[in-house]
């Protein structure tokens, strides 16, 4: 296997990760398979912002591992899961040992926007 690239994030690929101050609910086919108040929005050079979940506000049972994975020379290697109950194969990802310069999204996941509904809601303080 061919050595990989490791590249850092810079002003010519800039990333920030930012915590998301509403609370964020992922549902797919209608459910909710999660729900967090920990979300961070990850900004990689124009790439379209992607929002990472913690995997402890993820109902987990609701997704299955894929053998597909994919490589960011900025972030890692990405393992792939799907949502059976709604068709979806790859619909989600996680970079399980992230590169020292994303740490943060290291026990997250995130989803493809086309694949679930993505919602920030703000709470409401009775």
């Amino acid at each position: 296997m061919a050595e990989r690239i490791v590249k850092i994030p810079g002003p010519d690929h800039p990333i920030s990760i930012e915590r998301i101050p509403a609370r964020v609910v992922v549902r797919s086919a209608g459910q909710v398979i999660g729900s967090s108040q920990k979300a961070l929005r990850l900004r990689e050079a124009t790439y379209p912002a992607v929002v990472y979940i913690p995997r402890s506000d993820m109902d987990m049972t609701l997704l299955e591992r894929t053998e597909h994975k994919s490589y960011c020379p900025y972030k890692g290697e990405a393992s792939y899961f799907s949502i059976p109950l709604s068709g979806g194969t790859n619909a989600a990802w996680s970079y399980e040992t992230p590169y020292p310069s994303v740490a943060e999204i290291e026990g997250h996941i995130a989803f493809y926007a086309d694949r679930v509904e993505i919602d920030e809601v703000q709470d409401v303080e009775g």
